[in-house]
């Protein structure tokens, strides 16, 4: 084996260092990864939405109205599939790009949502987050903008502190467009 590939990467703190995204599709600017931890929290919430079949697949099993394992392997396969690839595309098809003067959110594996929030347009902030995203240190950042269309915009997976920055200095910006 080659003594190069056994070797551990140095540790970096991820909530320090945001690596830009390879994708620029119809914009010119790179977008940031999400928060490292998303990508945890989304592996928690696959697993307990995953709990309910397998029970299921479990009490179907126990019957014995089929063979052993005809039920239970294949639910189980599939959940372990749900809980471990499904979070790790989901985290990687998401990422933002913040400028002076917009947000722009990108997400989805198979429809993809492209975003551009003009700061002009936000009416309001939230920095929300559940149980799991306070375990993980994660927050979700809304903005909340005229219209009906899209009224508001969800950027999950973002680090607590920096979610609370970007709300500040977007709205230190619509303070002085204000004015």
């Amino acid at each position: 084996m080659d003594e190069n590939t056994d070797a551990a990467p140095p540790a970096a703190d991820p909530a320090a260092v945001q690596t830009p995204v390879v994708e620029t599709h119809g914009d010119d600017q790179a977008l940031t990864e999400l928060h490292p931890n998303y990508k945890s929290a989304l592996r928690v919430e696959a697993t307990l939405a995953s709990i309910p079949f397998l029970i299921g697949a479990f009490v179907l099993e126990v019957q014995a109205i089929l063979p052993p394992a005809v039920i239970m392997a294949p639910v189980a396969l599939l959940a372990l599939a749900f809980i471990i690839r499904l979070p790790s595309r989901r985290f990687y098809a998401r990422g933002y790009a913040m400028s002076t003067d917009r947000l722009r959110v990108v997400r989805g594996l198979l429809f993809r949502h492209d975003t551009v929030v003009p700061f002009g347009r936000v009416q309001h902030i939230d920095v929300n987050q559940g149980p799991i995203d306070r375990f993980f240190g994660i927050a979700t950042l809304t903005l909340h903008t005229a219209g009906s269309h899209n009224a508001s915009v969800n950027l999950s997976g973002l680090g607590e502190q920096l979610a609370r920055d970007m709300r500040e200095e977007i709205r230190s910006h619509i303070k002085r467009e204000a004015l």
